[in-house]
């Protein structure tokens, strides 16, 4: 049987030996289940490399899931996978050769186009990698915008990645930080405009936040702007379709992930980033853009325009850490668009937020768990119970039955009053005989 390494031993040990590693084994033993054979008589068959990595796959628990907190498990129909699984996309690097790649850079520029669709503003990107990522990108373009301004104003009911990914970034680049307080789990507004300051270089928030809230930014916009300030909003863009946009609030810069859009959870990524600005913006803004024109026979054409590359220019320069093509998964989203269409959209945001609501009045029924209703929520909800240890001991009976019954936020905020705090997420998958399950579990493990 044929090594499936093209390496010699002596080319492995070589590099082995420069990485500081003793032996391949030691090198992915901390990946739970990777065997490592070294020598030609004892590798796997095809068949029996398959039949072992089944087993592995068997150990995975497969269940009734109410998770979130930023990933979302919608229908996502099947020709998404089957057509951005074809040769002339997956094989597709970069398109900087306009001529070879007309059919990847039309993807870009309708998903660019459903992005401004959605979020109201003039200018789209592609290539971002995750709504966390995004985020940071946002950060960097209010900088170069301010441009002596080094403070940015960050909202504390941003999910707990994005923070964490800001604070290395900001750390990285001595640039000052600060978290808004929240009032009720949503952004404290008269905070913020007293926060503002003529140092300020922008302002980012989220909604729905990571409570699952909708916000209200009502005036915010106003006092960001008479500061010199720039104003951006993260939103679950699915949400988009039921709650006001980034137009509707005065924002200057949208961002997000678009894993609602045809990207399954894949254990976490990869995912989509997405940001839109006002049009004063489109040249700070970061990544690839795609432009349409016309060829020299008038035909329909696209290209990428307002490239600001580190490909291109001076490294020190260029508007942005993007660097690889992640306009793949973009494409998937756009795919997943484009077969759903508006009404099927709406129809997903519109039965996400009706069975979350169902679940939460049935739930508001129970007694010994707190279901708030302090503000206006989109798919998503917090469950507060007695005590940490109360969550825990409904969280191993759902377990039992193999449902997963919500995601602990104490576990990623680290906030005292988020330890018994359990966010539960709706989507359109749920039926009502397992909205129905979920509360009848509830029920007999706090009788």
């Amino acid at each position: 049987m044929p090594t499936y390494i093209p390496h010699s031993d002596r080319q492995i040990q070589h590099m082995l030996d420069t990485i500081g590693a003793d032996s391949l084994q030691q090198l992915f033993s901390h990946i739970d289940g990777v065997s490592v054979s070294q020598g030609p008589d004892n590798g796997l068959s095809e068949e029996e490399l398959r039949r072992y990595f089944d087993t592995i796959s068997s150990r995975n628990v497969r269940g009734l899931s109410f998770l979130g907190f930023g990933s979302y498990s919608h229908i996502i129909p099947s020709a998404v996978s089957a057509l951005s699984s074809l040769p002339q996309f997956v094989t597709s690097y970069t398109p900087y050769q306009a001529e070879l790649s007309q059919g990847y850079l039309q993807a870009i520029f309708e998903f660019q186009s459903y992005i401004c669709t959605l979020t109201g503003l003039d200018v789209s990107n592609a290539s971002l990698y995750d709504g966390h990522s995004a985020a940071v990108e946002a950060i960097a373009l209010m900088l170069r915008a301010g441009k002596k301004k080094n403070a940015i104003l960050v909202s504390s009911t941003l999910h707990p990645f994005t923070l964490s990914v800001i604070r290395t970034y900001a750390e990285l680049h001595d640039i000052s930080v600060t978290e808004i307080p929240q009032c009720n789990r949503c952004c404290d507004l008269d905070s913020l405009k007293a926060m503002v300051d003529d140092r300020t270089a922008g302002v980012l928030v989220q909604s729905p936040n990571r409570y699952g809230y909708i916000e209200d930014y009502t005036g915010a916009a106003e006092v960001i702007h008479t500061q010199g300030a720039l104003f951006s909003i993260s939103s679950d863009p699915l949400s988009l379709v039921l709650q006001k946009n980034s137009r509707d609030w005065n924002a200057d810069i949208a961002i997000g992930d678009t894993q609602v859009f045809g990207l399954p959870l894949s254990f976490g990524g990869a995912t989509c980033g997405y940001m839109s600005v006002a049009r004063k913006l489109m040249r700070k803004i970061p990544g690839r853009i795609v432009g349409q024109t016309v060829d020299s026979e008038g035909n329909r054409a696209f290209c990428l325009t307002l490239q600001a590359r580190e490909q291109h220019i001076t490294r020190y320069r260029s508007t942005s850490n993007i660097c690889s093509n992640h306009a793949h998964a973009a494409l998937m989203s756009t795919i997943y668009l484009a077969i759903v269409g508006k009404s099927g959209l709406q129809e997903a945001a519109v039965q996400s937020y009706d069975k979350a609501h169902y679940l939460h009045d049935r739930l508001k029924e129970i007694p010994d768990v707190l279901v708030i209703r302090e503000n206006p929520f989109f798919c998503e909800f917090p469950l507060i119970f007695p005590t940490e240890d109360e969550m825990e001991r409904v969280l191993d009976h759902f377990l039992k039955h193999n449902i997963f019954a919500g995601v602990p936020l104490y576990r990623y905020t680290e906030q005292e009053s988020d330890r018994s705090t359990l966010l539960v997420a709706v989507t359109e998958k749920h039926t009502r005989e397992q909205l129905d399950e979920y509360v009848g579990h509830l029920r007999e493990v706090l009788k």
